[in-house]
């Protein structure tokens, strides 16, 4: 046996698996062993984050953790070492598989460069730049010329770009303009000073206050110029001497960095995967959105009456678990409501099973768990499942598993105060129902203007599937069991 085939027996590398359903990549969150640690087979060595759930991974070697392949926060391919363990480390000192080269970084320079003249852009090239000169303007008598570092704020303005800040003064502050006719300061009276929009909104960008101008401009209007002149001592002005412990501040030019004010987050996790399943849905199956406000002053008395039952004791009881319930038994009354487009088959594929999804925001984002055969769980089962899917969705430890495989979802927008919306369909699902507040409104019962408890539910649906007679024969019997709850019985 050749000394590099005992050397990959010895040293044992664990591969990033595919914890979920065809995943490519994970980041790692947490390591829970550093080199040199013993671990045992099964033992837990880190915390994953895929485009799911967060997913801790046991390795399946004992023996001592040579080497961590990558840090926390680093997304890894699926199939990539992590760890290497030396599974027999009393043999003494031996040297580990080298771990794959990562690719280059970066490429020649002679590759990296851009042709001469013309930038690429997305397609082709840029224009060239232009070879014309401009003549240099004229500057007007009485008006003193821009100094370098006003040219360079304006023109940094004008592009849209930060302005550097002056390194030091370069000139002396000019003596303050007086108008030969000592007239008052910004126009001819002492009422608004004159000038035009843009030139109102380069003062405003620089700072300057306009009734502090001595305007040139005709019948006392204040130009571009004016305001430039006023900007230039601001740019020159020598800075004050500051004690010697304090490090004098930069002269303040009045073009704010936009920059400084920005955060910029990659987008990864459960953001990355949200954001490419909404845009998939929202592209591929056409949305169709229907509304319907509904008296719930029946089921709120339900809700507070389950509550008192022994047969609901220690359970999670709210009108979440009412809706639900009621969806499920509008789809038995519909069933050609719960079914997938296969757009590779050219099949609509109808499920004699109901996994009902329930949205969750979380700390790294929406998620939606489903209850499998949700459709064939009594009260209690639902609301036991129901319960533990938001306490793991919580605690972010819902498993990839329990995502996948749903056909209908609940979103309840109504928790953060909101009446309504048009959600978007969770992709390979049929249908999706939005349950707003619950809110006490006048509403006419048994022929009388009374306060009654009002929601508004919006089902958004796969028109691909579903026409619209159908979608709106589902909506009315939920919102009709919502209204009249013993229809749980008489339908169900």
């Amino acid at each position: 046996m050749t000394t590099g085939t005992a050397n990959a027996q010895r040293f044992r590398e664990f591969k990033m698996p595919d914890v979920g359903e065809g995943l490519t990549e994970a980041e790692i969150l947490k390591w829970y062993v550093q080199p040199g640690d013993t671990v045992t087979d099964g033992q837990v060595v880190c915390e994953v984050e895929t485009a799911k759930a967060a997913v801790e991974l046991p390795i399946p070697y004992t023996g001592v953790v040579h080497e961590l392949r990558f840090g926390e926060g680093v997304t890894v391919d699926v199939g990539t070492a992590i760890i290497a363990v030396d599974t027999d480390p009393g043999a003494g000192p031996a040297e580990a598989p080298a771990a794959a080269s990562a690719p280059q970084e970066a490429a020649p320079a002679e590759e990296d460069a851009e042709p001469q003249g013309r930038q690429a852009v997305l397609v082709g090239y840029g224009a060239a730049p232009s070879s014309t000169k401009r003549r240099a303007r004229k500057p007007q008598a009485g008006v003193p010329a821009q100094p370098e570092p006003v040219k360079a704020a304006l023109q940094a303005e004008l592009n849209g770009r930060p302005a550097a800040q002056p390194a030091a003064p370069v000139a002396p502050q000019p003596a303050a303009k007086v108008t030969p006719d000592a007239r008052p300061v910004g126009g001819g009276s002492t009422g608004r000073p004159l000038a035009k929009p843009p030139v109102r909104k380069l003062a405003k960008d620089l700072g300057i206050d306009l009734a502090t101008i001595s305007p040139t401009g005709p019948d006392g209007i204040i130009t571009r110029e004016d305001v430039h002149a006023a900007a230039a001592p601001a740019a020159q002005a020598p800075a004050v001497e500051a004690p010697a412990a304090q490090v004098a501040a930069p002269a303040v030019t009045g073009v704010v960095d936009a920059a400084a004010r920005e955060r910029r987050v990659p987008v990864k996790g459960v953001r990355k995967a949200t954001a490419q399943a909404m845009v998939a849905s929202a592209f591929t199956a056409p949305h169709v959105t229907e509304f319907i406000t509904v008296d719930v002053t029946r089921t709120m008395k339900l809700v507070q009456e389950l509550k008192q039952d022994p047969d609901m004791a220690g359970l999670r009881v709210n009108p979440l678990l009412i809706v639900a319930k009621a969806l499920l038994v509008a789809l038995k009354r519909h069933p050609e409501v719960n079914a997938t487009w296969d757009e590779a088959n050219q099949e609509i594929v109808y499920k004699d099973y109901v996994n009902l999804g329930i949205a969750a925001a979380t700390p790294r984002g929406l998620i939606v768990p489903n209850i499998k055969d949700a459709g064939s769980k009594t009260l209690p089962q639902l609301a036991e499942e129901l319960g533990e899917l938001v306490a793991t969705a919580r605690e972010g430890k819902t498993s990839p598993a329990a995502m996948s495989g749903g056909t209908v979802t609940i979103t309840n927008v109504g928790v953060f105060g909101v009446d309504s919306g048009t959600p978007i369909l969770n992709p390979g699902e049929s249908a999706i129902l939005a349950v707003g507040a619950i809110k006490l409104q006048p509403w006419v019962h048994k022929g009388k203007v009374k306060a009654r408890q009002v929601t508004t539910l919006a089902l958004s649906f796969d028109h691909r599937l579903v026409d619209g007679e159908l979608g709106s024969k589902l909506l009315a019997d939920i919102a009709a069991v919502l209204e009249r709850p013993k229809r749980l019985i008489t339908w169900g």
